[in-house]
């Protein structure tokens, strides 16, 4: 049982007030001064651990001494067990992410599979985002191989009937996929919730790692097919067993005993970065291998590995806990750790530090993975360094513009005209601040586009809506586009008095030019500089995400019978009226009492028909 109580202390008392705290096991909750929580811990002993923090000769990271400069209030949560203190720390970590927990990077480098239980036909696909959104939703990963998660998923795909789209593709029938037996018929309810459950869940072990589980399940269904002489379906069953072996034909890793299912995790870390490796071994054969990043900064190596298996392990359901994992350095906790996973999973789970044999090779070659993973991501942030440093110099700017937005217009003479935003942080882009906007202009329609009067509109939505907040201001905004287009731009942040907040240019695609407000002429650049090139692919991003923008509405407005847009007309009368007259030429034909004759077609729907078809009558 938990009891909660509350220090209600601030700068002046704090230190009589961490007098108060029990020799327990429990959770701490550090608060600045506006009630905001900082940092959430646990310990088996919380008067000393919460003590430590304020202790003058106690060495901390600058992150954590950051943070204990804020510390106001103090609340702390006494528990009976330290596995239960880890259990509830994960809980409310998840529930507030507090700023100074913050220890994993989330860069979406690496994907995850989700699978949204919450739904009642579940989903699945490839994300580069872990936002859980349901607490039934479920997420596998990250994968380090992303060429070989993308054939994976395909081969699921191919092999099991599964909903192969987010949204139905027609209304009142399935499509094509259907037909070719690659989905059961979701979109129109052909198969039970149940049992389409049944097949996604035989999907889901083999992310889980399950994958030996699930060819004896199949084996067993295909026997006791043929058994009772569903020689169809046994026959089914036979070329899913055979493309599932096809996909588990992976590295073998030799250990003493191929039987335990085992993960191993180690690190590499130079002054800045840190790259996590986790192998997940089954049966002697290496399933998966997953990819975390953190501050190199935030803790100490032992550290960064418990708080990676707590976050990780926090997602997995029991049965993907394996039996024991190795680790590269003592955790601070490793007891707590491993009492927690053992409740979570029904059985014991053991973590150790090998230190001879084979279970010390496989540490080491965990850990050479995850050197060249840090080496890859010295490179990565190298280069782009140079770039931010070369473009900076350029455009003769005071700091690195590690933020940048770059912005592209897309239409076919004026119709369907859309933007797109898309924003790279230190050089790399970064997805979940992308957007894109439907132009709105009046003026800009079908054989008549405006793309000066297109991007000043754009401009003025992004920055009018977040002046008074000052909320995510570039350090850069990139134009695709001449001296015209960055004119347009520039009155509009004349207008909105940010012209001296922010920094504004525009790329020319000709020749790669770089334009200046105010400036006649062009900087004087080379195309193959690394500031310029950044530049490039930040303006081709911009490009390619308004194109795919743009011929997803066209494909959109296609899509849709002119029936549509009659105000009043639903889909059931629209069915209705197409299967009396076959056809919308012989309805715009009709007279108000022809349509009157439609099944549902009273009146006033048949005169607001009729007016459609002949506006000026």
């Amino acid at each position: 049982m938990s009891k909660l109580v509350q220090l209600t202390a601030n700068t002046d008392d704090l230190e009589t007030r961490l007098k108060e705290l029990p020799s327990e096991p429990g959770v701490y909750l550090m608060r600045n001064q506006g009630g905001e929580i900082l940092y959430i811990g646990k310990s088996k002993k919380l008067r000393s651990r919460v003590r430590s923090y304020f202790r003058p000769s106690q060495p901390h990271s600058p992150r954590i001494g950051l943070m204990v400069q804020q510390v106001a209030d103090i609340e702390f949560i006494v528990t009976d067990t330290e596995a239960e203190a880890l259990a509830l720390e994960a809980n409310l970590i998840k529930q507030h992410q507090p700023y100074f927990n913050v220890l994993l990077k989330d860069d979406k480098k690496y994907p995850y599979v989700c699978i949204t239980w919450s739904q009642t036909y579940p989903r699945i696909f490839i994300t580069r985002k872990r936002r859980l959104n349901n607490e039934r939703d479920r997420y596998y990963g990250p994968y380090v191989d992303t060429h070989l998660l993308r054939q994976t998923l395909q081969l699921v795909k191919r092999v099991f009937p599964l909903r192969q789209r987010p949204k139905p593709l027609f209304k009142d029938r399935p499509c094509l996929n259907y037909d070719i037996g690659k989905c059961p018929g979701v979109c129109q309810g052909l198969i039970s919730p149940e049992d389409y459950h049944k097949i996604v869940e035989k999907v889901a072990m083999i992310f889980q790692g399950r994958t030996g589980e699930l060819l004896e399940k199949l084996h067993q269904q295909m026997e006791k097919a043929a058994t009772e002489l569903r020689f169809e379906q046994a026959a089914m069953i036979r070329d899913q067993l055979k493309a599932l072996n096809a996909l588990t034909v992976d590295q073998k890793v030799s250990l003493p005993d191929d039987t335990i299912s085992r993960d191993a995790i180690a690190l590499a870390k130079d002054t800045k970065h840190c790259c996590i490796q986790l192998f997940q071994i089954r049966a002697g054969r290496l399933v998966g291998r997953l990819g975390f990043f953190a501050d190199a900064e935030s803790a100490t190596p032992g550290a960064i590995l418990q708080r990676v298996l707590e976050d990780h392990y926090w997602q997995a359901d029991g049965v993907e806990i394996p039996s024991e994992i190795l680790v590269q350095y003592e955790l601070p906790e490793s007891e707590i750790l491993a009492q927690w996973l053992s409740d979570r999973k029904g059985k014991k789970v053991t973590i150790t530090v090998p230190q001879r044999q084979t279970k010390a090779q496989l540490i080491e070659l965990v850990e050479r993975n995850a050197n060249y993973e840090l080496e890859r991501t010295q490179r990565t942030t190298e280069r782009n360094l140079i770039s931010l440093e070369d473009l900076a110099q350029i455009l003769d700017l005071p700091d690195l513009p590690r933020r940048i937005e770059g912005y592209d217009i897309s239409h076919i003479q004026g119709s369907n005209a859309v933007a797109s935003q898309v924003v790279f942080i230190d050089g790399i882009p970064a997805k979940q601040h992308y957007r894109h906007y439907k132009i709105k202009n009046p003026n800009v329609t079908i054989g008549h586009s405006d793309d000066f009067a297109s991007m000043a509109e754009v401009i003025g939505r992004r920055f009018r809506h977040n002046q008074a907040k000052n909320i995510d201001y570039p350090d850069l905004i990139m134009i695709d586009g001449g001296k015209g287009q960055l004119s347009a731009v520039v009155a509009i942040l004349e207008e909105l008095n940010l012209l001296e907040t922010l920094e504004v240019i525009s790329l020319a695609k000709q020749r790669e030019e770089i334009f200046l407000p105010g400036e006649s002429y062009p900087l004087d650049t080379n195309a193959e500089q690394p500031g310029v090139q950044l530049l490039r692919r930040v303006r081709d991003e911009a490009h390619r995400f308004a194109v795919s923008f743009h011929r997803q509405q066209r494909l959109k407005k296609s899509r849709r019978s002119r029936l549509d847009e009659i105000p009043g007309l639903g889909f059931e009368r629209q069915k209705q009226l197409l299967a009396y007259f076959h056809s919308i030429d012989y309805i715009r034909e009709a007279s108000i009492e022809q349509l009157q004759q439609v099944s549902g077609i009273g009146k006033a729907l048949a005169t607001e028909i009729y007016r459609y078809f002949h506006p000026s009558s």
